[in-house]
């Protein structure tokens, strides 16, 4: 920290920043660092594209701050299903855009949104079925060994990219 800035103000439970009298919520605390830093990394980026009038750019906003925890269902609740799959879906949009023209593991969205220690693993196959749909959808296209499958109806590991213009 510059000797300049001021630490950042927390309520007394964490869940919330307090930046000039005004209560925000926190991220959630469980996502990696490294994870966690990609997340910021593209709401800045996004930021500053809604700044430019970018078209798209409320959205890319939108999906990093439901990536992060910082909207939708309180990180500290227990998650229910629909909120989950909504943090999911926004997590991999947010990935898929800071990683640009690079693809995703699953692994990480799940990590994202399993919180700490091995947590993550139970939602993995609900990373893979909301991948699929993205899928179909047309968003995103799951890939094993570099080739084009279903998300869902294959065995082992698989990532995850965005979908090229004209497939």
């Amino acid at each position: 920290m510059a000797p300049s800035e001021k630490p950042v103000q927390t309520t007394t439970d964490g869940r919330y920043l307090i930046i000039k009298g005004r209560r925000w919520r926190a991220s959630d605390p469980s996502i990696p660092a490294k994870l966690r830093q990609e997340l910021v990394n593209e709401l800045m980026s996004a930021r500053r594209a809604v700044k430019q009038g970018e078209i798209g750019a409320s959205k890319r906003v939108n999906n990093a701050k439901l990536a992060l925890g910082e909207r939708g269902q309180p990180w500290w609740e227990e998650p229910e299903s629909d909120s989950m799959g909504e943090r999911i879906r926004a997590t991999i949009r947010s990935l898929l855009s800071h990683r640009a023209n690079t693809s995703i593991c699953p692994s990480d969205v799940a990590r994202i949104v399993g919180g700490p220690d091995e947590g993550w693993r139970k939602y993995m196959g609900q990373v893979r079925q909301i991948a699929a749909a993205l899928a179909v959808q047309g968003e995103v296209v799951a890939t094993q060994n570099g080739e084009p499958v279903e998300a869902d109806g294959v065995k082992g590991p698989i990532r995850i990219r965005r979908r090229h213009p004209g497939e």
